[in-house]
Formats: C-alpha cells, sequence, structure tokens
C-alpha cells in the first residue's frame, strides 16, 4: 500500500485522473478527514472538497508506474 498527497485544480484534472485510474487493477481511494471515496468515481471524487490537499491510498505495492503517470497531482 502507498499513501500520497494529491491536489487538484479543476474538472479537467479530475477527469484526467479517474481516466488514468480506470486503467489499473487495483484500488485506489481517495480520503479526505474522515471520507474515503473511490478513486476510480468522477461523482465520488467531487463530493470532497476539492481546495485542499487529499490523501491518495493505493492498495498496491507495484504502482510505481501509475504514480509516475499521476505525479503533475502528487504535492509534497
Amino acid at each position: 500500500m502507498k499513501n500520497v498527497k494529491i491536489m487538484f485544480q479543476g474538472i479537467n484534472d479530475v477527469r484526467s485522473f479517474v481516466s488514468v485510474a480506470e486503467r489499473y487493477e487495483f484500488d485506489i481511494d481517495i480520503v479526505l478527514d474522515r471520507y474515503r471515496v473511490n478513486g476510480k468515481s468522477i461523482m465520488g471524487i467531487f463530493s470532497l472538497d476539492l481546495s485542499s490537499a487529499l490523501e491518495l491510498v493505493v492498495h498496491s505495492d507495484d504502482c510505481a508506474a501509475f504514480l509516475a503517470e499521476i505525479k503533475s497531482y502528487i504535492v509534497e
């Protein structure tokens, strides 16, 4: 399992992220405070407050390719 912080700048970022996430077999969650949504669900992501950093939880140890594809959303 891998956890990183991500942030989206707008609707197109979310759409692009979900498009990439859907190509991978492993589960992906996005967490904000006590809310956890499916990272492959546009509606789930839009139910969160996108103005702050979100925690991305990737349920795989073999996720380097996925993280490389979404590196523009990862924040320190």
